[in-house]
């Protein structure tokens, strides 16, 4: 009885029924020139926040570029297709200088 009166609570609260942390909604890989884009919305009660990597591989060393945004949505499809649009553009405006310092990994 108490986990039905959990679930109810949870639907209403948007808050997630279980104790288990959020896990990261994942997805294949998709290719913007020479990067390979990782929709990885995170799971926030209800919603999905969008977030990904992005990584190059450059003289044979993976570099791997993360972000989170603001954004979130109700459908997984949704913030798959939005991540993969956000990390596109991240990858335009930056051009070279997104993977010029070197550093194996960090946030944009």
């Amino acid at each position: 009885m108490a986990s039905f009166l959990g679930k109810i609570f949870s639907a209403f609260s948007g808050s997630p029924s279980s104790t288990e942390p959020a896990q990261p909604v994942s997805s294949e890989p998709v290719l913007h020139g020479d990067c390979r884009i990782y929709a990885e919305p995170q799971r926030e009660g209800s919603q999905l926040r969008l977030a990904g990597r992005i990584e190059k591989d450059v003289n044979g060393e993976t570099l791997i570029r993360t972000f989170i945004r603001a954004d979130v949505f109700t459908s997984k499809d949704d913030a798959i297709d939005c991540t993969v649009r956000k990390a596109m553009m991240i990858i335009d405006q930056n051009g070279p200088s997104l993977f010029a310092d070197g550093e194996k990994t960090r946030s944009t």
